[in-house]
């Protein structure tokens, strides 16, 4: 049965690491090492979910797309050096990921583009730096958005119902209470 587990985990592993990669599990049972570094990437490749190490040192990198690193929770080594860095409103969501996530990061990582910007640390990046950016959200937040927005609807909604349903039942408290009252008048003369 063990080394039934030893065949399959290089399957496993084959399946899920992006080409051009090179993925291993150098013994942790909880993640793989994705070895993207050196093979011309000129975009992130999707990565696998459990990725303990991911190197991407060394490519042709501008940026990395909103929301493409937020799944990896388990990672604990992180190679990003010795790419072109473009530091527009596109490098927004690494910047603020690696505050988040890997600070010291922020200060070897620097802009290759545009000329103005280059060599600048993404750390020591500035808004004024990016020019005018709209706020670049992953498609995840926006779905949350508009969920969250459907969902405060339905309870404001419901909110406003009940407090109608309140205000009707007080009135027809108050009519029941005042003909009851007509109805002992009534009987009393």
């Amino acid at each position: 049965a063990v080394l039934g587990c030893a065949l399959l985990l290089p399957a496993v592993l084959a399946e899920d690491c992006p080409s051009p990669c090179s993925c291993s599990s150098p013994g942790e049972a909880w993640g793989t090492r994705v070895d993207c570094g050196s093979r011309g990437l000129l975009a992130l490749p999707a990565l696998p979910p459990h990725t303990r190490g991911l190197l991407l040192h060394n490519n042709s990198l501008p940026s990395i797309p909103a929301g493409a690193l937020d799944s990896l929770g388990r990672l604990r080594e992180l190679q990003l050096g010795d790419n072109p860095w473009h530091c527009d409103c596109h490098i927004l969501y690494l910047k603020q990921w690696l505050e988040d996530f890997w600070p010291p990061a922020l200060a070897r990582l620097r802009c290759a583009s545009p000329a103005g910007l280059r060599t600048k640390p993404l750390g020591q990046l500035a808004g004024s730096d990016l020019g005018p950016c709209k706020r670049l959200l992953p498609t995840k937040c926006l779905q949350f958005f508009w969920r969250d927005l459907v969902l405060i609807a339905g309870v404001t909604i419901t909110l406003i119902l009940a407090a109608w349903a309140v205000k009707l039942s007080k009135k027809l408290v108050c009519q029941l209470a005042l003909g009851r009252w007509r109805l002992r008048r009534n009987k009393a003369h």
